[in-house]
């Protein structure tokens, strides 16, 4: 069996996201000792004996669905959500003259993954909403990448997983040279998964167990108040641009 955490993965709350992992264990009364933190996260999600891991959801609309189960979605408590909903936070270089998204027109955008929800599809459909295009994107690989390259000058704009924000700001000193400018609408969180023959049930109750079994410390730390069921349905719904065109 493999289990990983890897969505929120960062440095200052590694022990936390590894006692998180104890508890579940303990709570389900089986899965490896520790969690897999090697490899990508395509070979996680995919793994023949996939326990549990988190995704993302574009991810799971556009290849996962039909390949793994739904346990639930974890609920960040972010302001303007719903429980297990999340959003995207707009962020440009804190000595940008622009304050306003339709300020940015035109601009260079950071994209972390063509396959991401927060960082390229969503942002995407809410900036069109509002008639706002951006030039050619910037590829970055990562959310703290998309960051930094609109920090360094690379990029003049950037759009970030709302929780991936709160901890960049905790622990990343460039995010003191970034303001936010914007937030996306919500959509349905990142969902923790399981293979198609798990059990989804036993996971959630496990899941909800370990997470109220957690010190307040723990809890606080990684941003957590508890999980949600969201069906597939709303996951599917949620509309998916084109691929970004990197020149």
């Amino acid at each position: 069996m493999q289990a990983s955490l890897p969505m929120y993965d960062f440095a200052s709350v590694r022990g936390a996201t590894d006692r998180f992992w104890q508890a579940i264990r303990a709570a389900l009364g089986m899965g490896p000792e520790t969690l897999m933190r090697d490899g990508t996260v395509w070979e996680a999600w995919q793994h023949p004996d996939l326990l549990l891991s988190q995704t993302c959801g574009l991810p799971y609309r556009a290849r996962l669905h039909g390949k793994v189960t739904l346990i639930g979605t974890p609920d960040y408590g972010l302001p303007g959500c719903g429980p297990g909903d999340y959003n995207s936070v707009f962020v440009a270089r804190a000595d940008d003259p622009r304050e306003a998204l339709s300020e940015f027109q035109g601009a260079r955008f950071a994209v972390n993954s063509a396959t991401s929800q927060s960082g390229w599809a969503g942002p995407i459909i809410d900036a069109r909403s509002k008639g706002v295009r951006f030039g050619d994107p910037v590829k970055t690989g990562a959310h703290a990448a998309s960051a930094r390259a609109v920090a360094a000058g690379q990029a003049e704009i950037a759009a970030l997983d709302a929780v991936s924000w709160h901890f960049m700001q905790q622990e990343e000193a460039f995010a003191r040279r970034l303001k936010v400018v914007d937030t996306t609408s919500p959509t349905p969180g990142l969902p923790y998964i399981t293979s198609l023959d798990g059990d989804p049930q036993a996971l959630f109750d496990a899941i909800a167990q370990a997470i109220s079994d957690l010190p307040d410390a723990d809890r606080t730390a990684l941003s957590i108040k508890g999980i949600v069921r969201i069906p597939a349905e709303k996951y599917l719904a949620v509309p998916t641009p084109a691929p970004p065109e990197f020149p």
